[in-house]
Protein backbone atom coordinates (compact mmCIF):
# COMPACT_ATOMS: atom_id res chain seq x y z
CA UNK A 1 0.00 0.00 0.00
CA UNK A 2 1.48 3.56 -0.95
CA UNK A 3 1.19 5.96 2.22
CA UNK A 4 1.83 8.84 -0.11
CA UNK A 5 -0.85 7.39 -2.56
CA UNK A 6 -3.59 7.34 0.31
CA UNK A 7 -3.63 10.95 1.05
CA UNK A 8 -6.29 13.04 -0.62
CA UNK A 9 -5.40 16.20 -2.45
CA UNK A 10 -6.94 19.61 -0.98
CA UNK A 11 -8.10 21.52 -3.63
CA UNK A 12 -7.69 25.35 -3.09
CA UNK A 13 -10.41 27.92 -3.44
CA UNK A 14 -9.72 29.79 -6.46
CA UNK A 15 -8.10 26.68 -8.03
CA UNK A 16 -10.69 24.70 -10.56
CA UNK A 17 -9.40 21.05 -11.26
CA UNK A 18 -11.53 18.99 -14.23
CA UNK A 19 -10.47 14.89 -15.31
CA UNK A 20 -11.71 14.32 -18.69
CA UNK A 21 -10.64 10.56 -19.75
CA UNK A 22 -7.02 10.43 -18.39
CA UNK A 23 -6.34 14.36 -19.07
CA UNK A 24 -5.50 16.11 -15.43
CA UNK A 25 -6.40 19.63 -16.01
CA UNK A 26 -5.93 22.69 -13.10
CA UNK A 27 -6.65 26.02 -13.52
CA UNK A 28 -5.71 28.79 -11.41
CA UNK A 29 -4.72 32.37 -10.52
CA UNK A 30 -1.28 31.37 -11.54
CA UNK A 31 -1.76 29.49 -15.14
CA UNK A 32 -3.48 26.26 -16.32
CA UNK A 33 -1.31 23.30 -16.13
CA UNK A 34 -1.99 19.78 -17.16
CA UNK A 35 -1.00 15.70 -17.05
CA UNK A 36 -2.15 12.53 -18.58
CA UNK A 37 -2.57 10.33 -15.99
CA UNK A 38 -1.19 6.62 -16.52
CA UNK A 39 -4.05 4.11 -17.24
CA UNK A 40 -2.64 2.18 -13.68
CA UNK A 41 -4.62 4.50 -11.80
CA UNK A 42 -7.83 6.20 -11.56
CA UNK A 43 -8.38 10.07 -10.03
CA UNK A 44 -11.75 11.40 -9.47
CA UNK A 45 -12.73 14.39 -7.65
CA UNK A 46 -15.13 14.51 -4.25
CA UNK A 47 -16.06 17.10 -2.25
CA UNK A 48 -13.04 19.24 -3.26
CA UNK A 49 -10.34 16.69 -2.80
CA UNK A 50 -8.86 14.70 -5.17
CA UNK A 51 -8.44 10.92 -4.77
CA UNK A 52 -6.13 8.64 -6.22
CA UNK A 53 -6.70 4.55 -6.51
CA UNK A 54 -4.67 1.90 -8.06
CA UNK A 55 -6.58 -0.10 -10.63
CA UNK A 56 -6.04 -2.91 -10.04
CA UNK A 57 -2.79 -4.72 -7.49
CA UNK A 58 -0.16 -5.18 -9.63
CA UNK A 59 3.25 -4.41 -9.45
CA UNK A 60 3.10 -1.08 -11.47
CA UNK A 61 -0.12 0.35 -10.48
CA UNK A 62 0.85 0.53 -6.76
CA UNK A 63 4.25 2.21 -7.39
CA UNK A 64 2.87 4.23 -10.11
CA UNK A 65 0.02 5.27 -7.01
CA UNK A 66 2.31 7.14 -5.23
CA UNK A 67 3.61 8.96 -8.15
CA UNK A 68 0.89 10.31 -9.95
CA UNK A 69 -0.75 11.42 -6.69
CA UNK A 70 2.36 13.39 -5.83
CA UNK A 71 2.26 14.85 -9.88
CA UNK A 72 -0.91 15.75 -9.69
CA UNK A 73 -0.31 17.72 -5.92
CA UNK A 74 2.19 19.73 -7.67
CA UNK A 75 -0.09 20.80 -10.48
CA UNK A 76 -2.40 22.37 -7.84
CA UNK A 77 0.30 23.83 -5.65
CA UNK A 78 1.95 25.37 -8.87
CA UNK A 79 -1.59 26.74 -9.73
CA UNK A 80 -2.18 28.41 -6.83
CA UNK A 81 0.96 29.26 -5.00
CA UNK A 82 3.80 28.76 -7.30
CA UNK A 83 7.35 27.74 -6.57
CA UNK A 84 10.41 29.43 -6.76
CA UNK A 85 14.32 28.71 -6.42
CA UNK A 86 17.19 30.90 -5.23
CA UNK A 87 20.93 30.89 -6.65
CA UNK A 88 23.73 32.71 -5.75
CA UNK A 89 26.77 33.76 -8.07
CA UNK A 90 29.84 33.98 -6.01
CA UNK A 91 33.39 34.82 -7.82
CA UNK A 92 35.46 38.04 -8.38
CA UNK A 93 33.59 39.80 -11.33
CA UNK A 94 30.85 37.09 -11.42
CA UNK A 95 27.15 39.01 -12.18
CA UNK A 96 23.91 38.28 -13.36
CA UNK A 97 21.09 40.95 -14.90
CA UNK A 98 17.43 39.92 -16.41
CA UNK A 99 17.14 42.28 -19.63
CA UNK A 100 14.27 42.02 -21.42
CA UNK A 101 13.40 38.52 -21.67
CA UNK A 102 16.96 37.37 -21.48
CA UNK A 103 19.05 36.47 -18.38
CA UNK A 104 22.90 37.61 -18.79
CA UNK A 105 25.37 35.90 -16.98
CA UNK A 106 29.06 37.24 -16.97
CA UNK A 107 30.22 34.10 -15.57
CA UNK A 108 34.61 34.67 -16.01
CA UNK A 109 34.21 33.34 -19.70
CA UNK A 110 35.85 35.63 -22.49
CA UNK A 111 32.10 36.49 -23.34
CA UNK A 112 28.42 37.71 -21.51
CA UNK A 113 25.78 34.14 -22.17
CA UNK A 114 22.37 35.25 -23.14
CA UNK A 115 20.16 32.88 -21.57
CA UNK A 116 16.55 32.89 -23.10
CA UNK A 117 14.00 33.16 -20.16
CA UNK A 118 11.39 30.37 -20.97
CA UNK A 119 7.23 30.94 -21.52
CA UNK A 120 5.54 30.59 -17.84
CA UNK A 121 9.08 31.27 -15.82
CA UNK A 122 10.08 34.57 -13.85
CA UNK A 123 13.55 35.66 -13.63
CA UNK A 124 14.81 38.35 -10.83
CA UNK A 125 17.91 39.38 -9.72
CA UNK A 126 17.58 41.47 -6.56
CA UNK A 127 21.28 41.69 -6.46
CA UNK A 128 24.14 41.29 -8.88
CA UNK A 129 25.18 37.85 -7.48
CA UNK A 130 21.46 36.86 -6.89
CA UNK A 131 19.23 35.45 -9.18
CA UNK A 132 15.33 34.01 -7.91
CA UNK A 133 13.73 31.90 -10.40
CA UNK A 134 9.55 31.16 -10.08
CA UNK A 135 7.01 29.69 -12.44
CA UNK A 136 3.47 27.35 -11.82
CA UNK A 137 5.51 24.65 -13.55
CA UNK A 138 7.96 22.50 -10.20
CA UNK A 139 9.44 20.46 -13.41
CA UNK A 140 10.28 23.45 -15.28
CA UNK A 141 11.47 25.80 -12.48
CA UNK A 142 14.35 22.63 -11.59
CA UNK A 143 14.85 22.06 -15.14
CA UNK A 144 15.77 26.02 -15.59
CA UNK A 145 18.02 26.05 -12.49
CA UNK A 146 19.59 23.33 -13.73
CA UNK A 147 20.33 24.82 -16.61
CA UNK A 148 21.30 28.04 -15.03
CA UNK A 149 24.12 26.60 -12.84
CA UNK A 150 25.35 24.19 -15.39
CA UNK A 151 27.18 27.46 -17.11
CA UNK A 152 29.47 27.85 -14.16
CA UNK A 153 28.87 25.11 -11.02
CA UNK A 154 30.83 25.56 -7.99
CA UNK A 155 34.33 24.43 -8.06
CA UNK A 156 35.42 22.94 -4.75
CA UNK A 157 38.78 24.95 -4.01
CA UNK A 158 38.09 28.57 -3.68
CA UNK A 159 33.51 28.11 -3.93
CA UNK A 160 33.52 30.01 -7.46
CA UNK A 161 30.46 29.84 -9.30
CA UNK A 162 26.64 29.71 -9.71
CA UNK A 163 25.29 27.14 -7.01
CA UNK A 164 21.71 26.77 -4.89
CA UNK A 165 20.92 29.02 -2.04
CA UNK A 166 20.28 26.11 0.06
CA UNK A 167 23.88 24.24 -1.38
CA UNK A 168 26.89 23.44 0.47
CA UNK A 169 29.84 23.05 -1.23
CA UNK A 170 32.60 20.64 0.42
CA UNK A 171 35.92 22.69 0.25
CA UNK A 172 39.28 21.60 -0.83
CA UNK A 173 42.76 22.13 0.80
CA UNK A 174 44.92 23.35 -2.06
CA UNK A 175 48.87 22.65 -2.78
CA UNK A 176 50.99 22.42 0.44
CA UNK A 177 54.87 23.71 -0.16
Amino acid sequence: MSRVGKNPIDIPSGVDVSIQGTLFTAKGQLGQLSHEITEAVTATVEDGKILVQPVDESKVARSMWGTTRSLLQSIVTGVSEGFSKELEISGVGYRAAVQGSNLNLQLGYSHEIHYPIPEGITIKCAKPTAISISGASKQQVGQVTAEIRAYRPPEPYKGKGIKYADEVILRKEGKKK
